[in-house]
């Protein structure tokens, strides 16, 4: 199993109406693939936002693999 980075990131404006992405949530999943990873982090997303779908809370997730380092 690998362990990935899920980064969930939502689009917001300013008060100028310029756009800015506002990090929402991050989580270190163990996950046999990036897909299984991304579907494992929105649901704890889910679950710990209190919503039925992960984008009520975020725009974008993207998954990120962390590489191991040898000791």
């Amino acid at each position: 199993m690998r362990e990935y980075l899920v980064t969930f990131h939502k689009t917001v404006p300013d008060d100028t109406g310029h756009d800015h992405r506002v990090l929402q949530r991050q989580a270190v999943v163990t996950a046999r693939s990036d897909v299984a990873a991304a579907y494992a982090a929105k649901a704890m997303l889910c679950e710990a936002c209190g919503v039925v779908d992960w984008r009520m809370r975020a725009d974008t997730c993207e998954v990120a693999e962390l590489n191991r380092q040898a000791a």
